[in-house]
């Protein structure tokens, strides 16, 4: 460890001590001054840029495809998306060992003596993006198995906060014995879930059309109830558990009624005073006589009717899915192909979270999006029950030196995504139809900080503009010098050169409208030619490199 020190300067060594001082004595600490610096990592603007021939359908989209280091797409989407993410979804590396995680363009293996450090690093810069782009009243839900899942735990208290630990799921994965010779199997897998704020997530609960059963009764109008004893049974029970419990009712008789168990102990009501009295103005409030302690005693119930829509919150365990068998059929189905991958997950995996998210119109990211599955299960949702989720993929074309030409994003991802939406015809030679809808495939395109007001092109402005203040995208018309989002009473411009005719379609926009954000490469000069309150002028690129550089506040 000497030889090593040796190599770092003064300011290196102050600097390296100065943060281990700074570290808190618990938590998860990994050898991020020993490993290799994450060559992802990097300090450059990054635009995106619309490739109109691999996107699907017509403009505008309300999906996005995004093709590139998932740092560099987090990073742009957190200029553009800051706060407005209702759920996060990721299926990360699990790190095994067995060439499924690269890390500075080489396979992690085994043998790696800083193999987990290298992955809590690779992932810790993603979830601290990921985090600015969660809403509040967001979710985040990580899959991972048993080879980091602990590690992954306290990462994500250190990234998100304890306090904001929701639950740990427990899915099945598998359905068919395991032939390896093994003592123990792993059959199943973990999903993290975090929330952004956790006072303010409300999860969905789960239809249970069994609790029905409980109701055994019905009136004369056919509406099921049950009555339960008024009396609290079993754990604390006993009037010093609840002592404010412990109070007289009248009887249909006028005599006072205390709840005493059958062995003559006090106990207490299940409920207090002012529950009593609301099930008395209500009519359910049901006194039934019984024998009791050898005499005949009033005891008092209160009836509760069945719910229209019985439900229960949703279990931690998840054994009642399909399993990853059924996820690669699902694909060999899609793409008439051998398996692309060795572990998918199946989409209704996928579509039990976005049910429990309970959100018609949430805005989805999943930014390790594999195969797609993602957004197959969310599109089949809303072909369900008519919602209008939207949703954001990131995926890198995981090209090698041994595979240069690979591109797993466009050929796999992307395209499932295209067959999903279109119709396919599965193996059996059936036709699938199509759940519809189109998305805008993107790349992330890197900028020199030092060149951003050089390279940027209007195309790219005009993507980021469209995604900060609007939820489509349509591609940039070059013949036109002014492009142009409504949204409510507000109208967004962007200007690509000031001009007579650019300043009178400026002026021609304010008529009628409550609010007009003007983005310019020449914006104090139109603020001198245009003085008018509702109008607003931004400067082009300043504007965007401030926001990507700070982090942005989500537009409204």
């Amino acid at each position: 460890m000497a030889d090593h020190y040796e190599s770092y300067s003064r300011d290196d060594l102050i600097r390296i001590l100065r943060e281990r001082d700074r570290r808190p004595h618990f938590g998860l600490v990994w050898e991020r001054d020993l490993i290799a610096h994450d060559r992802s990592v990097n300090g450059d603007f990054v635009a995106l840029e619309l490739d109109a021939a691999l996107s699907h359908g017509a403009p505008p989209f309300d999906h996005l495809v995004i093709e590139g280091d998932n740092f560099d797409a987090l990073r742009s989407l957190r200029m553009t998306h800051a706060g407005r993410v209702k759920c996060i979804y990721i299926d990360p590396p699990y790190n095994t060992g067995n060439r499924d995680f690269i890390y500075n363009d080489r396979f992690i293996d085994r043998e790696d003596s800083y193999r987990h450090s290298k992955w809590l690093e690779f992932l810790y810069r993603r979830l601290e993006l990921a985090r600015e782009l969660l809403a509040e009243d967001g979710s985040i839900w990580v899959s991972i198995d048993d080879n980091e899942a602990f590690h992954l735990g306290m990462l994500m208290d250190q990234v998100f906060g304890a306090e904001n630990f929701l639950a740990c799921f427990i899915w099945r994965k598998v359905d068919s014995p395991n032939d390896n010779k093994v003592s123990i199997t792993p059959d199943h897998e973990f999903i993290l879930c975090y929330a952004g704020r956790k006072e303010a997530v409300k999860f969905a609960p789960m239809s249970a059309p069994g609790i029905l059963d409980a109701y055994s009764r019905s009136d004369g109008n056919g509406v099921r109830f049950r009555d339960r004893l008024l009396k609290k049974n079993g754990k604390n029970s006993l009037r010093r558990d609840r002592p404010t419990m412990f109070f007289p009712i009248l009887d249909p008789d006028g005599n006072e009624v205390f709840p005493i168990h059958d062995n003559g102990e006090e106990a207490r009501w299940a409920m207090g005073k002012a529950g009593v009295e609301k099930h008395r103005a209500a009519g359910t409030l049901i006194w039934k006589q019984r024998e009791k302690l050898g005499r005949t005693v009033w005891e008092p119930y209160t009836r509760e009717f069945a719910p229209n829509e019985p439900t229960r919150p949703f279990p931690t365990i998840w054994s009642d899915l399909p399993t990853m068998r059924q996820a690669k059929a699902m694909l060999r189905d899609i793409f008439d192909t051998s398996d692309l991958f060795s572990t998918p997950k199946p989409v209704e995996l996928i579509q039990r979270i976005l049910t429990l998210i309970d959100d018609p119109h949430a805005l989805i990211l999943d930014f390790f999006a594999g195969s797609g599955t993602t957004a197959q299960a969310l599109l089949k949702l809303n072909a369900e029950d008519g919602g209008a989720r939207r949703f954001i993929l990131v995926s890198n074309t995981e090209a090698t030196a041994e595979q240069p030409d690979k591109n797993l994003c466009r050929d796999v991802c992307a395209e499932r995504v295209r067959r999903v939406m279109a119709g396919y015809v599965n193996r059996k030679g059936e036709q699938v139809p199509g759940l519809g809808g189109g998305f805008a495939y993107l790349r992330t395109r890197r900028l020199p900080a030092e060149t951003v007001f050089l390279e940027i092109q209007h195309a790219q402005v005009w993507t980021a503009l469209q995604l900060i203040h609007g939820d489509a995208l349509a591609p940039f018309d070059p013949a036109a010098e002014v492009q142009r989002i409504a949204r409510d009473a507000t109208l967004v411009l962007y200007l690509t050169r000031v001009n007579a005719a650019t300043v009178t379609a400026v002026q021609a926009a304010l008529t009628g409208a409550a609010q007009v954000i003007v983005y310019s490469w020449q914006a104090p000069l139109l603020a001198q030619r245009i003085d008018d309150p509702r109008a607003s002028f931004e400067p082009i690129p300043e504007c965007l490199v401030k926001r990507f550089g700070a982090g942005a506040s989500p537009v409204g």
